[in-house]
């Protein structure tokens, strides 16, 4: 099984918070890191914030910091992703993703083939 599910996703206002769930309970592969990544419209995927399944160190983009916090719940093969201060500018759809690669590597050059859905947030009034 090679399943990540995304959660979380929705319609909010500008200034208001989300937090976005992937299951990664039925990933059964080896993998060392979960990132969470976005792509708006017309735009590339870019890097959200990925942590580590180990140690728990996480990288975060530096534009997102303060906004955004990745964190795991290994127990229950959970990583999340809560937002806060949501802007317009963040309406996305957010992927999940894992693989081999360290924490670092997987957010700035990821080269998994394990990808989630996706699940749309929209920032708007």
């Amino acid at each position: 099984q090679v399943h990540l599910v995304e959660s979380g996703g929705g319609l909010v206002q500008p200034g208001g918070s989300l937090r976005l769930s992937c299951d990664a309970s039925d990933f059964t592969l080896e993998y060392n890191s979960i990132g969470w990544f976005r792509q708006a419209p017309g735009k590339e995927r870019e890097a959200v914030a990925c942590i580590s399944r180990n140690d728990g160190t996480a990288y975060q983009t530096e534009a997102l910091r303060g906004r955004f916090t990745i964190s795991r719940d290994n127990a229950n093969n959970m990583v999340y992703l809560q937002m806060s201060h949501l802007r317009p500018e963040d309406t996305a759809v957010y992927y999940c993703a894992a693989g081999l690669q360290y924490v670092f590597r997987l957010c700035v050059k990821p080269t998994t083939d394990y990808w989630g859905q996706g699940t749309q947030v929209t920032v708007s009034s």
